[in-house]
C-alpha cells in the first residue's frame, strides 16, 4: 500500500452478531476493489473486526494456525486477550494491534461494548 499511511478506528451501534463477521470482511473486500486505483493496488485496507469482554477478533483472508476457519474464504484473528484488566496481544499480534496507544482504544472500545451490552440485558428484563 505504500508510504504515508493513515489509520482510522472506525466503531458502529448496534452491537453485531459476531457470526455476521465474515459476511462483512467479504463485503470490504469488495469495497477495498471498488476504491482500488489500479487491479489488486488497493487504495485502502479494512480491517473488520470485534471486540467483546475477552479479545478483539479481526477478519481476515490469510491462514494461519491460529485463525480459525468461518466460511467463504475468511479466518477470525484473535488479535488481542483480555485478561488482567487489560488488553494483551500475542505472539503474531500485529506491531500496530498491539501499540499502547491503538489498545487504549480497542479498550475504550470495550467499555462502550460492556455499557451496550449492561443495556440490552435491562432492556430485555
Amino acid at each position: 500500500m505504500g508510504g504515508n499511511l493513515s489509520r482510522r478506528i472506525i466503531a458502529f451501534e448496534p452491537l453485531i452478531n459476531p457470526e455476521l463477521i465474515s459476511s462483512i470482511k467479504l463485503f470490504t473486500n469488495q469495497m477495498e476493489g471498488i476504491l482500488a486505483s489500479k487491479p489488486n493496488q488497493r487504495r485502502i485496507n479494512i480491517d473488520p473486526g470485534y471486540v467483546n469482554s475477552y479479545h478483539l477478533i479481526l477478519a481476515t483472508t490469510k491462514p494461519a494456525p491460529h485463525r480459525p476457519y468461518l466460511k467463504e474464504g475468511i479466518y477470525a484473528d484473535l488479535t488481542l486477550l483480555y485478561y488482567n484488566k487489560g488488553f494483551k496481544p500475542l505472539p503474531w499480534t500485529y506491531p500496530d494491534y498491539a501499540s499502547d496507544q491503538l489498545i487504549a482504544i480497542i479498550s475504550s472500545l470495550r467499555q462502550k461494548f460492556l455499557f451496550q451490552l449492561k443495556r440490552l440485558r435491562n432492556n430485555s428484563l
